[in-house]
């Protein structure tokens, strides 16, 4: 009897191990699939085959995603289309060291460069311009030289540019190119980042006393709003009760930096962050915006469950989700026909542009590779 039920407990594995490896391979030929057929979109009818651009009126940021995105699934940086796009972006390497076209978008900018520039340094070539936009970028964060002290909500964070408030993403874009530069988590600029991370974060303690969490929705708990600053702002619509809704790509965002800026997962702000993750675990939304942003969720969605390093996620209903495969399934039924991804029914935030959806798109794809553990 023993040896009857051994024998059906071992067939049942086989079946499952079985099961789950055709799933993977399936997975991978979708992914392959997917990937070839955006990277044809980009190199054919996204880029701009005289000057190598890429949605050339919106910002040059939109060349540095898609030369960043493309380098993330195997395209060389001699490969014309990434060559022709990393020239095109060194024109606006500037003096002071940052690479921006205007001091409106001086972060944002040299942020999503410094990404493509440290991508193709292979041999070197980008060091300097890596360290000299690195050490830009640390000059132009929110501190005392900005007229902001330890005591101020802008403390800590990145804009678009130095003269406007900080905010999440720009700083959660300022985080990842330090990360790409080579920046200690224990850094001066990353104990800075910390500070205003943990302001951003629907999550009252004793490092975050702003006066807005004072109202915080329970629902809201550890998830992220845009920022702290002047008395806080969120762009999910507002509670009638009063408070500041936390919603999914800040959320994402904040989770990603915290780690890169080396606090600990067991710590209260990352637990948090992952328990509003669990109570609002959402592939068809951006939680909290609807499909406003959705591309841009779907890229630190799939970074931050790789940084802290979840193959599986249950969700707050107990339902476990294989987020890499589900991920590719809802990428793969939201291409278009060409190859690309747009946000057409929301294009808030340039999404109506297939360039930078679709470099978001893949840059998300990046992170359910089978190799990505």
């Amino acid at each position: 009897m023993f040896q009857r039920f051994l024998f059906v407990i071992v067939s049942m594995a086989i079946v499952h191990a079985a099961v789950a490896q055709q799933a993977t391979t399936t997975d991978e030929v979708k992914l392959r699939e997917s990937v070839s057929r955006a990277i044809a979109f980009l190199r054919e009818k996204g880029q701009d085959r005289q000057d190598g651009s890429f949605s050339k009126p919106i910002s040059p940021g939109v060349t540095a995603l898609c030369a960043f995105a493309l380098m993330q699934h195997g395209v060389p940086p001699t490969d014309p289309a990434v060559s022709k796009a990393l020239t095109y972006l060194e024109q606006f390497i500037k003096e002071d060291g940052g690479i921006y076209t205007n001091a409106g978008l001086t972060n944002y900018e040299t942020s999503i460069a410094l990404l493509a520039f440290a991508a193709a340094n292979k041999d070197g070539k980008f060091d300097q311009v890596i360290n000299r936009a690195a050490s830009f970028l640390k000059r132009i964060q929110w501190d005392e030289e900005e007229g902001h002290g330890f005591a101020s909500s802008f403390y800590g964070g990145q804009g678009y540019g130095s003269s406007k408030r900080p905010d999440m993403s720009n700083t959660s874009f300022f985080v990842d190119a330090l990360v790409a530069a080579g920046e200690d988590p224990n850094s001066t600029a990353m104990q800075k980042v910390r500070t205003f991370l943990s302001r951003s974060q629907n999550l009252p303690s004793e490092h975050n006393q702003e006066a807005y969490v004072g109202q915080v929705h329970p629902d809201d708990r550890g998830g992220f709003i845009y920022s702290p600053a002047n008395s806080g702002e969120s762009k999910a619509p507002a509670r009638p009760e009063g408070g500041l809704r936390s919603y999914g790509s800040m959320t994402y965002a904040g989770l990603k930096s915290f780690l890169y800026a080396g606090v600990d997962r067991n710590d209260i702000r990352v637990q948090a962050a992952l328990d509003w993750i669990r109570r609002h675990y959402d592939l068809k939304t951006n939680p909290g915006m609807g499909e406003q942003g959705l591309y841009y969720y779907y890229h630190v969605f799939a970074k931050a469950l790789h940084t802290i390093g979840e193959e599986d996620l249950t969700d707050a209903q107990g339902i476990t989700h294989r987020w890499k495969s589900e991920l590719l399934a809802e990428l793969v039924a939201r291409q278009q026909p060409d190859g690309s991804w747009v946000n057409g029914a929301e294009g808030r935030w340039y999404e109506g542009d297939a360039n930078l959806a679709t470099a978001y798109a893949l840059m998300a794809l990046a992170y359910v590779k089978p190799d990505q553990k």
